[in-house]
């Protein structure tokens, strides 16, 4: 069955980095763009970046542009989100999530329940 478990949040100071990881498995990792949401605390879920199947092809929130970048490894199935200079508003539950399968760039849902799969999430707290 298709899993998505996500790792690698933490508590960091503002300025810090992470890199989340999310490890794919149940399903042909490459054939498919994956996703990253994040939920703040007593906020709705908010589409931050979405990776092309071959990494060729990336988007990001205006607001997470130059400080985020995501990757993806289809050997490894797994797909990444290095997060540098970090704010206290990137914190947040983050999720990784599968777009369905034929679409692309455009698909910038920030809705779970709008993606074929998402994982349990990872916690990010940037706080001094």
């Amino acid at each position: 069955q298709v899993q998505l478990v996500e790792s690698g949040g933490a508590l960091v100071p503002p300025g810090g980095s992470l890199r989340l990881s999310c490890a794919a498995s149940g399903f042909t990792f490459s054939r498919y763009y994956m996703s990253w949401v994040r939920q703040a605390p007593g906020k709705g879920p908010e589409w931050v970046s979405i990776i092309s199947g071959d990494s060729g092809l990336t988007r990001y929130l205006d607001s997470v542009k130059g400080r985020f970048t995501i990757s993806r490894d289809n050997v490894k199935n797994t797909v990444y989100l290095q997060m540098n200079s970090l704010k206290p508003e990137d914190t947040a539950l983050y999720y990784c999530a599968r777009v369905p399968y034929g679409s692309g760039l455009d698909y910038v849902s920030s809705r779970l329940r709008d993606y074929d799969y998402w994982g349990q999430g990872t916690q990010v707290t940037v706080s001094s």
